[in-house]
Parts: C-alpha cells; sequence; structure tokens
C-alpha cells in the first residue's frame, strides 16, 4: 500500500502494541482495618471506559503503597473477566452487589446516574473501621491515610455551597445502610436524582461542621468534618494558574467533576485539557495499554475498509460521469454544481470526523492523536483524487489541527490565561487561511460543471495510491 497516510496509522498501531504493555500482576491483596472503595456497574454507554479508569486507580493507590484494603463494590452484571483482572491483577477485594433500585429515574432524564447509589453500599462494609469512598476519575499525587483518622462523615465543598461525592471518609454501619434504603424507599427529595443529591440532603448541616486537622498522634476524630480542598481538586483550578497551588490542605487528589466527554481517559483530553496527558501516564506506568490494542486494531481494520470502499465508489462515480454523455448532458442543470458542491462539502466534513468516531476511545493521546490525522488525510487524498482538488488546500484542515495541538502542549506557558490567549490568536490567524481553502475547495467544483457541448472535463487522478 503506497498511501503514507495508510502506512503511518499503522506504524502506530505497531508502537501502541510494542510500547504500552502492562506491568506484572498485583500480589493477593493483605487484610486492613480501613479501606479505599470505589464501584463498578454496567448499562451506560462508556462501561469500558470507567473500567479502565477504576483499574489505573487502584494501580495508583497500590503504587502510593497505602495502609488500606481496596474494594470494589461490583454490581452483579460486571463482566467476570473483569473482575478476575480487578482481584487477580490490580490486587482488589470485589464485593458484588444488587443494583439499588433507584426511584427517581423518572423523574430524571440522565440515566448515567441511575445505578450511583450503589455508592450506598459503602455503609455495608462494616468489617472496616473507616471507608473512603472514590470516583473512578480520581487521579492520587500523594498518600492520603490519614483520611482514616477522619470522623463519622468527612467530604470536600469544591462548591461553596455543596460538598462533592467523588471522595468522601465514612463510617460502615448497617443501620444507617438500613435507614438509607428505608429513605429511598419512603422517596425522600432528591435534586439530581443521584448520590450527589441524596447524601448532600442526608448530611444536609455539613457545611457548618469542622475543618478537619489530622491529629499527629495518629488517633481518629469522632464526629462530622468538612474536608480541605486539597482533598478533591477541581481540575478547572489547575487550567487557570497551570499548576497546583491551592492553600487549604495537602494538594493530594485531582477531581474531574466535568462533562463525561472530557474525562482524562479519553484520548482527546490531551492537549486540549493540559491534566489529561498526566492520568495517561499513570496508566502507561501502571496497567499499560494491551487491553485497548485488540479494539484498535479492529477500528483500524474498519477504517482500512472504509478507505478503501470510498476510493473505489469515488472513481467509479467519476469515471462515470466523465465517460457518459447523456448523463453529462442531463447535469447541465442549474442544480448539478450546487448538488456537486453539497456533495464534496459532505465528503470533507466526513473525512475529518469520520476517524474521530473510529479511533478506540481510551488508546494514549499521542498514540489516538497521530491515528486521527493519519485517517483525516487519508480520506482527503482519496477525496481530492477523485474530483481532482488542489492537495495544499485539502490539507490544509489537517494542518490547522496539527498546529491548534502544538499551540495547546506548548509546555512554557505562564498560567492558563496566556494559553487560552495563545489559542484565541492561532485560531483567529488560521480562520482565513481555512476559509480560503475551503472556498478554493468549492470552488474547483466549476470545472466538473459540462461545457454547452455537455461534455465534462476527465480527471486527472494523482497516482498516491
Amino acid at each position: 500500500m503506497r498511501n503514507p497516510g495508510v502506512l503511518l496509522l499503522w506504524t502506530a498501531v505497531a508502537a501502541l502494541t510494542l510500547c504500552c504493555l502492562p506491568d506484572g500482576a498485583a500480589p493477593a491483596p493483605e487484610k486492613h482495618k480501613n479501606a479505599y472503595a470505589t464501584m463498578m456497574y454496567m448499562g451506560t454507554p462508556r462501561d469500558y471506559e470507567f473500567y479502565i479508569g477504576l483499574r489505573v486507580l487502584l494501580r495508583s493507590l497500590a503504587h502510593l503503597k497505602v495502609d488500606a484494603d481496596l474494594v470494589v463494590l461490583a454490581s452483579k452484571d460486571v463482566p467476570a473477566k473483569w473482575v478476575a483482572a480487578m482481584q487477580n491483577e490490580d490486587g482488589a477485594k470485589v464485593v458484588r452487589v444488587d443494583n439499588v433500585k433507584n426511584p427517581y429515574v423518572p423523574e430524571h432524564s440522565d440515566y448515567r446516574f441511575k445505578h450511583t447509589l450503589n455508592k450506598l453500599y459503602a455503609w455495608k462494609l462494616v468489617e472496616y473501621e473507616r471507608v473512603v469512598m472514590l470516583d473512578t476519575d480520581n487521579l492520587f499525587l500523594h498518600n492520603t491515610d490519614e483520611l482514616f483518622q477522619c470522623g463519622q462523615f468527612c467530604a470536600v465543598f469544591i462548591n461553596p455551597c455543596i460538598f462533592h461525592t467523588g471522595l468522601f471518609v465514612l463510617q460502615p454501619s448497617e443501620e444507617v445502610f438500613n435507614r438509607m434504603m428505608q429513605q429511598l424507599i419512603d422517596g425522600r427529595p432528591n435534586p439530581d436524582g443521584a448520590d450527589q443529591g441524596f447524601l448532600v440532603g442526608w448530611f444536609d448541616d455539613l457545611l457548618g461542621r469542622p475543618m478537619f486537622n489530622p491529629p499527629a498522634n495518629g488517633t481518629r476524630l469522632d464526629g462530622y468534618f468538612r474536608l480541605p480542598l486539597g482533598y478533591q481538586m477541581d481540575a478547572s483550578y489547575f487550567y487557570l494558574k497551570l499548576r497546583w497551588n491551592v492553600p487549604c490542605g495537602p494538594n493530594s487528589v485531582i477531581t474531574f467533576p466535568s462533562a463525561p466527554l472530557f474525562k482524562p481517559w479519553y484520548w482527546w483530553s490531551w492537549p486540549v485539557l493540559p491534566l489529561g496527558l498526566a492520568w495517561h501516564e499513570q496508566r502507561r506506568n501502571l496497567l499499560g495499554y494491551a487491553d485497548d490494542v485488540p479494539y484498535c486494531a479492529a477500528h483500524t481494520a474498519v477504517f482500512l475498509l472504509l478507505l478503501a470502499a470510498l476510493r473505489l465508489c469515488l472513481s467509479r462515480i467519476c469515471n462515470f460521469r466523465a465517460t457518459d454523455r447523456t448523463n453529462a448532458t442531463a447535469a447541465t442543470t442549474s442544480l448539478y454544481p450546487t448538488f456537486m458542491k453539497c456533495a464534496l462539502l459532505l465528503l470533507i466534513v466526513g473525512s475529518y470526523s469520520m476517524p474521530f468516531y473510529l479511533i478506540h476511545r481510551t488508546v494514549h493521546p499521542v498514540v489516538g492523536w497521530t491515528l486521527y490525522l493519519a485517517g483525516s488525510s487519508s480520506l482527503m487524498l482519496v477525496v481530492a483524487n477523485a474530483f481532482s482538488l488542489p492537495l495544499l488546500s485539502a490539507l490544509t484542515p489537517s494542518l490547522g489541527i496539527a498546529g491548534a495541538l502544538f499551540v495547546m502542549a506548548y509546555p512554557a506557558y505562564h498560567d492558563g490565561v496566556v494559553r487560552a490567549l495563545s489559542i484565541w490568536a492561532y485560531s483567529f490567524v488560521c480562520a482565513p487561511f481555512l476559509w480560503s481553502s475551503i472556498s478554493r475547495l468549492l470552488n474547483q467544483v466549476e470545472a466538473l460543471v459540462p461545457n454547452k457541448n455537455g461534455e465534462l472535463p476527465l480527471p486527472q487522478f494523482m497516482k498516491v495510491y
């Protein structure tokens, strides 16, 4: 195959296979008196992504040598293969649970939160003195075992009035769990239909509680406490300064409470969001990317089939158009140029959007963007050959995207404001070139309009296949 874009595509897949392999299996878990717990359930379009995020979270805690068990509250429909990996490779204790029936689902259209009330099972882990309950999208920078000195319930207010349930400390209690289940049956008000709204209503006086400060002698506190912001640093704080400088408490845990498509495990998370690479570096060092290789290979095969089918269809259409005088004469109508321009515009948009959907979501950002640029450029080469388009204009969007990635990834920005202004300035400078290239491509369609004799020019295919 002589298309350089496709060769680059295969090179990226080979690099993913060779350099992103996992470390060895984790040892069998040792029993502790405290636990870090998280949950895994099925039923969303992003189950696999959250599974990968959960495994990276488990590996990062083990890497920090936390003095606690790692517990996963897994619903009974989680695949046995995933459960075995978490137990045997990540050293976690997996507790199988039934999904808590969410009575708020009919009132709330966001089904992502349908099973988040499974988090309440943390109160049933009565074999532990304290449990730190975690969401999957936490990125740990330091050991946080001092949290086990906190009281019966402790959480962080990343919102001035509402605490965040991405990380909280609790004392397990069968009695509290049963009362919570009864409140669900009784229809306790819940503003968001998820664990956040339920727990905020349950611990409605937490805002007035004292700030947690771990005693130096290691004793455990009683009561409810607010946790310092450093235990749940919203990633948006980093994007403003491009560094961590949270004054209250240790800068220990980053959370990503953003839109679902901007979670850190997606390949497009970096350099769009600077912290995306930090999460992927943790994954590369602790877990690896071997699980993604089969998906990536399958998606690459689908793309190659799509590329071949597109080339075949466009070449046949163009040959038919150029040799059939009857069709050529019929094409002299005024609608023909408009139709061809619309078709070309759709092909251009498809060339730059289709690879985005074909690339496996959780590959490393460097691999993901390489595959995207190679794939979109390959599709545009096919379209350019079929319509006799100028190559530079056809590839201008790819060059613009590559330049934007460089501007976003540049490591020497003083702060996030300068970075945002630089991206805006780059967009302002590139916009005329992009508009000019698109206009030139659309104007090229005029050359495909039949002349007065109903004759169409024969496309001059560029031999790049």
